[in-house]
């Protein structure tokens, strides 16, 4: 599987639990920086919407700790009308620590609607591999 995003993350002490490895919550946090800057590549920035996660999957590989170099690599896998799916691998020292899928909403003025077309078609533009519904 290919990604035309991969976003390197910095571990914060802060992240870390009580058994000193990055605490399972703080992956999805890890995630949403990807989007983010997914959803930047991709031109996100139109007025009059936003997008809000409306389900996130989470398997958990292995645990990621203080020193490991982390990157988070992420695709959108499906466009639906109001939502997409994004899946994401997190890689910590090389090494697989999580997959995760988040389906997010498209709002605007606080219902879902259609995601613009122009959104769509800097999705399709970035993405290396076929997206499922464009």
């Amino acid at each position: 599987m290919q990604f035309p995003v991969r976003v390197p993350i910095q571990v914060r002490f802060s992240d870390l639990d009580t058994l000193k490895h990055v605490n399972n919550a703080v992956y999805l946090t890890y995630d949403e920086v990807a989007r983010g800057h997914y959803l930047g590549r991709a031109g996100a920035a139109i007025d009059g919407g936003n997008f809000v996660m409306a389900r996130a999957e989470v398997d958990y590989v292995r645990p990621i700790l203080f020193d490991d170099t982390v990157e988070i690599a992420i695709r959108v896998e499906k466009v639906g009308n109001s939502s997409f799916r994004t899946y994401s691998e997190t890689w910590a020292s090389g090494e697989l620590a999580a997959r995760i899928k988040v389906v997010v909403v498209w709002l605007e003025e606080g219902k879902p609607a259609r995601i613009p077309d122009r959104l769509r078609e800097a999705i399709r533009a970035l993405e290396i591999e076929a997206v499922e519904g464009l």
